[in-house]
């Protein structure tokens, strides 16, 4: 693997270890050079999985948006947090998958902020 890819997987890995610490539910984002991806990730006890809630994307024929755009990612962060609520949750811990906090991430997370999701 590459330096670059290595530091974003280290960096990801202890986001997800302070997010086990606080036994929150949480908020994945994924990004692909095709699409983006977001769930909804309940913890459960340890040495078991974790339990996936729900799960959007920008793919396949439940599509919430085409494309991999900042509208994308906007539309993308505005589902999940209506999918949130309905499931009855409005804090979440946010896991960005290891990538820099700018773009379509960002614009995600301010989606899903102004829809009432809270960090």
């Amino acid at each position: 693997m590459s330096d670059r890819n290595d530091t974003r997987l280290r960096r990801a890995k202890r986001a997800r270890a302070r997010i086990r610490e606080l036994g929150a539910l949480r908020l994945s984002f994924h990004k692909t050079n095709q699409h983006l991806y977001a769930q909804l990730v309940e913890p459960v006890a340890l040495g078991m999985s974790d339990k996936v809630l729900a799960t959007l994307s920008t793919s396949g024929k439940n599509a919430v948006a085409k494309g991999k755009n900042l509208a994308a990612a906007e539309a993308l962060g505005g589902a999940i947090a209506a999918r949130a609520k309905e499931l009855g949750h409005s804090k979440v811990a946010f896991d960005r998958g290891g990538n820099k906090y700018h773009g379509r991430v960002k614009s995600f997370v301010e989606a899903a902020r102004k829809n009432g999701l809270e960090f």
